[in-house]
């Protein structure tokens, strides 16, 4: 059965559980809880694995040095839970919240809108994937900069750019969930 704080990790995520909240779930609450971080099962494996925690600056160093080297084939998984760069994604999923609230600052006009829309269909096709890129912190037109560069990349070059952005995505995402 689920403590109060593991349940509301697994529902609600906006600051959910201290350090020591999160030290004290079961692995498997604890793997529920940083799975819509990103659902990469050897970088959830990696953190519960690593628990107990001495300071939420640990867990997060640990999370930041077990995301290197993801596989192609777990950058495709991971990237099924993100929506397209300017659309929001329906649903009450953790992950759909998540975006939701990563995109909530994202205010562009209707040219700028469109641009983006024909973008990402560009990128889908080029690259077989979504266009993802860190949200938060970004201007839609700083979006759609980096979207038009990446445009110009060889899919070699693009993996390790949408791995590195992936990776900044859960860090930021599992500084919500995890308190100090």
């Amino acid at each position: 059965m689920f403590s109060a704080a593991a349940e509301s990790a697994t529902r609600k995520l906006t600051p959910l559980m201290t350090l020591s909240e999160f030290n004290s779930l079961t692995p498997e609450q604890a793997a529920e809880a940083l799975r819509p971080c990103v659902d990469i099962s050897r970088w959830v494996t990696s953190l519960v694995d690593a628990r107990p925690f001495p300071s939420r600056t640990a867990l997060l160093d640990c999370a930041a040095a077990a995301a290197p080297g993801w596989t192609e084939a777990e950058i495709d998984r991971a990237l099924g839970h993100h929506p397209r760069i300017g659309e929001q994604p329906a649903g009450p999923s953790a992950e759909a919240r998540h975006s939701r609230s990563e995109q909530a600052g994202l205010t562009a006009s209707d040219g700028t809108t469109a641009l983006i829309a024909a973008g990402n269909r560009a990128y889908e096709h080029k690259f077989g994937r979504v266009f993802l890129i860190r949200a938060k912190g970004r201007t839609a037109e700083d979006i759609l900069r980096a979207l038009r560069q990446r445009l110009e990349n060889h899919p070699a070059q693009e993996t390790p750019i949408i791995a590195h952005e992936l990776r900044n995505i859960a860090l930021l995402r599992l500084e919500g969930i995890v308190t100090s």
